[in-house]
């Protein structure tokens, strides 16, 4: 009976990967009961429903992105910065969880991850995760305050684009404020429908989208990362106006139901076909101006 010997690249695999156990493993009793709070808290609202969505999409960022920071890293030294910012990512959580003050409890862990990398792996490895680590940004719980601030001009702004829309099509609809009537319904736009957290989980689908097709024209990058926010405006009318013609053509009970059920998947439907149509808007431009 022979042994089978071991596989050269497992190993090493397997070597590499030890070092970041005890860091995976104190990253975990920091952050998994700041976590549990989340998803019994204001991660299980409608307004936040994003911020699981957000986490997943970085930490398979964050996968996906290892073999090229491992090979950026490979002669490279490590940074004396890492630790500066390490330590400034423990007192933002220690501040953050003793004050409950959410915003720093979980964007520590953006500047702890990225200290990690500075320490371990160096400047050239943090390159490589930089937009993993930005797109933690928006699982970050911003101030109520804030967002009660900036929510309600972007719903009477939201309302008063589906309110003009409707009646030039000939419906008849009203507003006052952020309420609409339309027919004998009346309709509140609530701060799911247009709200700051709702802006917030378009922008990142567009910043997902530039970074996945990775188009090599600077002019296309850019026009489409400054069209991400009227772009994510014109799906929340498209949402709201949607709601408003099932509610008038099928009932209240029925524009009920599709609330709570499809509204978000029209507003992410929406926002990805209006990304995609003009970037390929973009595409067609810049193939008319390189032609002779």
């Amino acid at each position: 009976m022979t042994a089978r010997p071991s596989d050269p690249y497992k190993t090493a695999t397997l070597t590499r990967h030890i070092p970041w156990l005890p860091i995976v493993i104190g990253l975990a009793v920091m952050y998994v009961p700041s976590l549990y709070d989340l998803f019994q808290g204001i991660w299980s609202s409608e307004e936040q429903m994003h911020g699981p969505i957000v986490l997943c999409i970085s930490l398979w960022l964050l996968h996906r992105n290892w073999g090229a920071m491992e090979l950026a890293a490979r002669g490279q030294t490590t940074s004396n910065w890492g630790a500066l910012i390490f330590v400034f990512g423990l007192l933002l959580y220690a501040v953050g969880r003793s004050l409950g003050i959410l915003m720093f409890e979980i964007g520590s862990a953006i500047w702890l991850l990225a200290g990690l990398a500075l320490l371990q792996r160096g400047t050239a490895a943090l390159k490589v995760q930089w937009f993993a680590l930005f797109f933690m940004l928006f699982m970050v719980p911003l101030p109520s305050g804030v967002v009660d601030t900036v929510t309600m001009p972007m719903k009477t702004s939201v309302s008063y684009v589906a309110e003009y829309v409707l009646y030039a099509a000939g419906y008849p609809i009203g507003r006052s404020g952020v309420m609409l009537q339309i027919g004998q319904y009346m309709l509140l736009v609530a701060d799911a429908c247009a709200g700051l957290n709702t802006l917030l989980t378009l922008e990142a689908l567009g910043l997902l989208y530039l970074n996945l097709v990775r188009r090599d024209s600077v002019f296309r990058n850019v026009s489409l990362a400054l069209l991400i926010v009227p772009i994510s405006f014109s799906a929340n009318v498209i949402r709201v106006m949607t709601l408003s013609l099932i509610t008038y053509h099928c009932g209240d009970a029925a524009g009920q139901g599709f609330t709570h059920r499809f509204a978000g998947m029209v507003l992410f439907l929406s926002a990805l076909l209006l990304i995609i149509g003009f970037d390929t808007m973009l595409q067609t431009f810049e193939a008319y101006r390189r032609r002779p």
